[in-house]
């Protein structure tokens, strides 16, 4: 999960060079369902950086109050879920390092699953790191490298990294766009035309614009919903294996520092990305309620409605709808102030987070048959909430359809499941799972199901939380992953592991 946004905007603005920091802080907001546990921005006025962070939601972090003193035609912004180190401020994104050889702020999205060896790397070890996540270990490693520039640096590190990383790199000239040689996380790039936002007195005032790049900001973003939303126009993918070097007043440069292996979080495509984002040529809104119509091809049942669990279930129910003959209803109400349970940081906040977050319509739901449609089960507990509140409301069948295969496997590619007990499709049958939630009949829809949906190859995805196959082999040791560079988990990460690498399909 995670969300990174980068802005770069030509030289010789007014405003006080602030402009970077507010596209950045609002292109952010499109990205907020990725991650609600910080968020932070950092900038460069060409000569320093700048940044700031904390814990908290988008809002109330880079409020109007902050962003005025950010100021810089640079600027990279994050909002964290965490997958490495625990929810405290040090651990808010991005990185910053002011070291001897160079300053650069670095915002991650993904997950890296050789952090141990790269510990080994770093001269002083876990003493050298002010928190205690794998963006921390890379931001040292490379301001520590001994190289020309930041660009060097990376080309340098980069081909030691292991995992998923699509990265935004800021130092005093540039920001830096990074994906992961299997691009399991999405990064793309976008143009903004800063003449459509001047007034045409200074648009036509002599020398404004010099030529067509001086009139161009680029933007760099997790989804292609954040373009929209700071009115950028969207140009290409960043490419597995791909830098992208972006400086003020210049045609973006691309260096490929490693083969491709397309490997894109195939879950990027059934829950995490807004609906509104496009991924692989691909609408996700559509390609949602593609599933949701092989999944009533594959799985149908007898019923009065068809209804989604909100938000994320309603383009696949709205498609089963459709492919089954049935009405489509809203049968329950979400609080639209709460965020994504999935992605809460614990389990009890979890489960506390549903009996705010869902509300059902009693009038639509009374002695009706229903098809519940949702995205995915992880750990069973809020669908078994979901279930008991429409049994609360009169529902006299559920028959609940998952527009996703079970999940049988920890991700170790930037989603917090990474123990294989936390996801009940391990231990469980699906009829175990059906009395565990307290469902009438349950029925996941199959990988081939969701490939057919997407009109795409398996080869282009990473479905390892489905079936297991590991694009980039991941060691398991007895450490718990997310906590190995806090105190205790680095005086654990002394000791030599004990290691099985997890076969892969690539």
């Amino acid at each position: 999960m995670c969300g990174v946004f980068g802005a770069v905007l030509p030289d010789g603005l007014g405003g006080g060079h602030a402009e970077a920091a507010s596209v950045a802080a609002l292109g952010l907001f499109a990205l907020q369902h990725r991650g609600q546990e910080s968020a932070g921005l950092a900038v460069s006025d060409g000569e320093q950086l700048m940044l700031y962070k904390d814990l908290g939601l988008i809002s109330s972090v880079l409020d109007e109050r902050r962003i005025p003193s950010l100021r810089g035609n640079l600027a990279i912004a994050h909002c964290r879920y965490s997958t490495t180190g625990s929810t405290v401020w040090e651990n808010a994104q991005p990185t910053l390092r002011l070291g001897p050889r160079r300053a650069l702020a670095i915002g991650h999205n993904g997950n890296l699953v050789n952090t141990r060896e790269l510990l080994g790397q770093l001269s002083g070890g876990r003493g050298r790191l002010s928190a205690s996540t794998d963006t921390e270990l890379l931001t040292a490693l490379l301001a520590d490298e001994p190289a020309e520039d930041t660009l060097d640096a990376l080309l340098r590190v980069l081909p030691r990294v292991r995992g998923a990383y699509s990265l935004v790199v800021l130092d005093e000239r540039r920001v830096i766009g990074v994906r992961d040689p299997y691009g399991f996380r999405p990064l793309v790039l976008g143009r903004l035309d800063l003449a459509d936002t001047r007034t045409a007195e200074a648009s036509a005032a002599p020398g404004f614009w010099r030529d067509e790049e001086a009139r161009t900001a680029w933007i760099l973003s997790s989804e292609t919903s954040a373009l929209d939303i700071v009115g950028a126009t969207y140009v290409r993918d960043v490419e597995p294996g791909e830098v992208v070097v972006l400086e003020p007043g210049r045609t973006p440069r691309s260096i490929h520092f490693a083969e491709a292996h397309r490997a894109l979080c195939v879950f990027e495509l059934i829950y995490f990305a807004r609906p509104d984002s496009y991924m692989e040529g691909r609408n996700l809104y559509e390609a949602r309620r593609r599933m949701g119509m092989q999944l009533a091809k594959e799985l149908p049942a007898v019923a009065d409605m068809v209804m989604p669990v909100p938000d994320t279930g309603a383009p696949a129910a709205a498609g089963y709808a459709e492919a089954i003959g049935l009405p489509y209803r809203e049968g329950m109400v979400r609080n639209r102030y709460t965020g994504r349970t999935f992605i809460q940081p614990s389990q009890a906040m979890r489960q506390r987070g549903v009996n705010v977050k869902l509300s059902p319509l009693r009038e639509v739901v009374r002695d009706r048959r229903l098809i519940v449609v949702d995205d995915s089960i992880v750990r069973g507990t809020t669908t078994k909430q979901i279930v008991a509140l429409l049994r609360r409301a009169g529902a006299t069948e559920i028959h609940l359809r998952i527009s996703a295969p079970p999940i049988h496997h920890p991700c170790f590619y930037g989603i917090d499941t990474q123990i294989e007990t936390e996801l009940i499709a391990t231990t469980h049958t699906v009829d175990e799972i059906r009395d565990f939630v307290g469902a009438d009949s349950l029925g996941y829809l199959s990988i081939k199901g969701v490939l057919t949906a997407l009109d795409l190859p398996y080869e282009r995805f990473c479905f390892a939380c489905f079936d297991g196959n590991y694009p980039v082999p991941v060691p398991y040791d007895a450490v718990n992953r997310k906590l190995l560079l806090e105190e205790g988990g680095a005086r654990g990460a002394s000791a030599a592991p004990s290691e099985t690498p997890v076969a892969g399909h690539a």
